[in-house]
C-alpha cells in the first residue's frame, strides 16, 4: 500500500539562519545539494548524502530536510523497517519507520525537528500507516549536548509527542537492553484494526511479557 508522496514545506528563522523545512525532497534534488560538515553522527555527510538519495528513490521513501539556501543543515527520514529488524517480520505494508533525525550543531535546541515531523506528517497518506521509531540511547549526541540520558529521552519523547508518537512496550532485546530506549508510534486514523493486530504480535514475541 503506497501513496503518491505529497510536498510540503514551510520556513522558520534559526541563530541567523533562514531556513526552509520541506519534503519529500526527490533523489535528484537532494542529490544537487551540499551537506552541512556537522551532518556525520552516522558517516561523513557526503556518504550519508547518497545513503539518503538511495531513500528518497524508494517508493515508500521519505525524506524531510532543513536547508538554507542549498545547504541542508538537518534531515528526517521514513521508509520501511530494516529487513533485519523484528518490525519487518510481519511483512506488514502499512507499517514504516521513522529512522534518522540529525540536526547541525548550527541550528540545534531551536525547534528544528519538531518542524521537520510537522512537514512529514502534514501529509494525510501517513493516516494509512502505523509509524515507529526505536530510540536508543547510543545514538544520541550525549556529549554534544550536554544531557544525560534520562534528560535526552525526555527532548526525544516531547519531539515525537509533538506529531501524535506515543510510548508503546515490546519485549526486542535491543530496546529492553537499556531502560532509556524507548519504542515510539503513531497509528494512522484508517489503519485497519488487523494491522494494529498484527503489529502487536511482532511488538510481543514472548507472551510471558503482556
Amino acid at each position: 500500500m503506497l501513496h503518491m508522496k505529497r510536498y510540503a514545506a514551510c520556513e522558520m528563522d534559526v541563530r541567523g539562519h533562514r531556513l526552509v523545512i520541506e519534503g519529500p525532497v526527490e533523489p535528484e534534488r537532494l542529490a544537487a545539494l551540499r551537506f552541512d560538515e556537522g551532518l556525520r553522527a552516522f558517516r561523513v555527510p557526503a556518504e550519508q548524502q547518497k545513503a539518503l538519495v538511495e531513500i528518497a528513490a524508494l517508493p515508500e521513501g521519505r525524506i524531510i530536510i532543513a536547508r538554507e539556501d542549498d545547504l541542508v543543515l538537518a534531515y528526517v527520514t521514513i521508509l520501511y523497517p530494516d529487513p533485519l529488524e523484528r518490525w519487518s517480520e510481519a511483512k506488514m505494508d502499512d507499517l514504516l519507520e521513522l529512522g534518522a533525525i540529525e540536526v547541525s550543531h548550527q541550528v540545534r535546541g531551536c525547534g528544528v525537528s519538531k518542524a521537520m515531523l510537522g512537514v512529514a506528517f502534514s501529509d494525510d497518506a501517513l493516516e494509512d500507516f502505523i509509524v515507529i521509531t526505536t530510540e536508543y540511547y547510543w545514538h544520541w549526541d550525549l556529549k554534544g549536548t550536554g544531557l544525560n540520558v534520562w534528560q535526552y529521552r525526555k527532548v526525544m519523547e516531547k519531539v515525537m509527542g509533538s506529531v501524535g508518537m506515543v510510548w508503546m512496550a515490546t519485549d526486542d532485546p535491543e530496546i529492553c537492553s537499556h531502560p532509556a530506549n524507548c519504542l515510539m508510534v503513531r497509528i494512522g486514523k484508517r489503519v485497519p484494526q488487523e494491522s494494529i493486530e498484527k503489529f502487536d504480535s511482532i511488538r510481543f514475541q514472548n507472551r510471558f511479557m503482556y
